[in-house]
C-alpha cells in the first residue's frame, strides 16, 4: 500500500455529457477520489477540425496530470475518436482509458450472432472509430452506425421520455433494427440516460452497451492489475473543473450524475 495509490482518477469531456462516465465511476469504485474537467466554454468539439481538437484535448491531459492523476479516461467520443494518441503520448506512464476501446470490446464480447449497431453524433458515426475498434477485435462483426444528432439537446432538456424523444428514436432506429443485430451501442455519454426509452423502443430485444458502464468496469480492472486502486475507505472527495459555468450546468450536471455537485471551480486554459 503507498500514498501513490491515493491519487485522484482524471475524467474529461468536451462538456458535460461525460458526467455518466463519472457516475457509473462513483457506482464502481466508491472509495476512489475523482477530478472531473468539462471544456464548458469550447463545446461542441464535433464541428472543429482534427488539429484543434488535438491541441484542446492535450491541454486538458496536461491540466490533468499536474494534479498527480493516476489514470486518466477519456468520456468523450470525439475526444476518443481524433485524438487518443494525443493524449497516450502525453500522459507517459500514466493508463488511459477510453469510452470507445470499452465500448467496443463489450459489444464484441457479448453480440451472439455478430451483428452491432452503434448509434452516436455524426462526429462520432463518421470517423468510423468504433467500427474499427470492433472490427479489430472481431473480424466477423457486422456494424452498423446511425448518427443521432437530436438526442443531446433532447437530453440536455430534459426529455428522457417524452413523446417526441420517443419518435425520434422510433425514427433513428428504423435503419438498423431492419438489420440482423443483437447488440446496440450507446455511443455517445449523453445516452445512457435514454437507456429505459431505448429499451423499451427496441422491445427489449437488444443487448444495450453502455459506454459509461463499460468504461467503469475498464477503469477498476486496469487499476487493480497496477495495484493502484485507492486503500482508504472513507469519504472519497469529488472535484469538477470546467472552463465556463452556463447557467444550467448545475442543473443537468446534476442530473446526469444523480447527486449534487459540491466542488465546481471555473479554470482557464491557454
Amino acid at each position: 500500500m503507498t500514498a501513490l495509490d491515493r491519487r485522484p482518477i482524471g475524467v474529461f469531456d468536451s462538456g458535460i455529457g461525460g458526467l455518466t462516465v463519472v457516475r457509473a465511476l462513483m457506482d464502481r469504485l466508491p472509495f476512489e477520489d475523482l477530478i472531473y474537467f468539462g471544456d464548458s466554454a469550447r463545446v461542441p468539439y464535433g464541428v472543429k477540425s482534427v488539429a484543434t481538437i488535438e491541441h484542446f484535448t492535450q491541454q486538458i491531459a496536461e491540466f490533468l496530470l499536474k494534479r498527480q492523476v493516476k489514470a486518466l479516461i477519456i468520456a468523450c467520443n470525439t475526444m476518443a475518436a481524433v485524438a487518443a494518441d494525443v493524449v497516450r503520448q502525453v500522459a507517459g506512464e500514466v493508463p488511459v482509458l477510453d469510452v470507445i476501446d470499452a465500448g467496443a470490446r463489450s459489444a464484441a464480447q457479448v453480440s451472439q450472432q455478430g451483428g452491432i449497431a452503434v448509434i452516436a453524433t455524426p462526429t462520432t458515426v463518421n470517423s468510423n472509430a468504433y467500427a474499427r475498434a470492433i472490427h479489430h477485435l472481431r473480424p466477423d462483426a457486422r456494424v452498423y452506425s446511425q448518427a443521432c444528432p437530436l438526442f443531446v439537446p433532447l437530453v440536455e432538456e430534459g426529455w428522457l421520455d417524452h413523446p417526441v424523444t420517443r419518435l425520434t428514436a422510433e425514427e433513428y432506429l428504423k435503419s438498423v433494427l431492419v438489420e440482423d443485430v443483437d447488440t446496440l451501442v450507446l455511443g455517445c455519454t449523453h445516452y445512457p440516460l435514454l437507456k429505459p426509452l431505448l429499451q423499451d423502443v427496441t422491445d427489449n430485444r437488444l443487448t444495450i452497451v453502455d459506454s459509461a458502464v463499460t468504461t467503469a468496469e475498464a477503469t477498476a480492472m486496469r487499476l487493480a492489475e497496477l495495484d493502484l486502486l485507492n486503500p482508504q475507505r472513507g469519504m472519497p472527495n469529488y472535484q469538477y473543473f470546467v472552463t465556463d459555468i452556463p447557467l444550467r450546468f448545475q442543473t443537468i450536471g446534476e442530473r446526469f450524475l444523480g447527486r449534487s455537485i459540491r466542488q465546481l471551480e471555473m479554470v482557464k486554459l491557454g
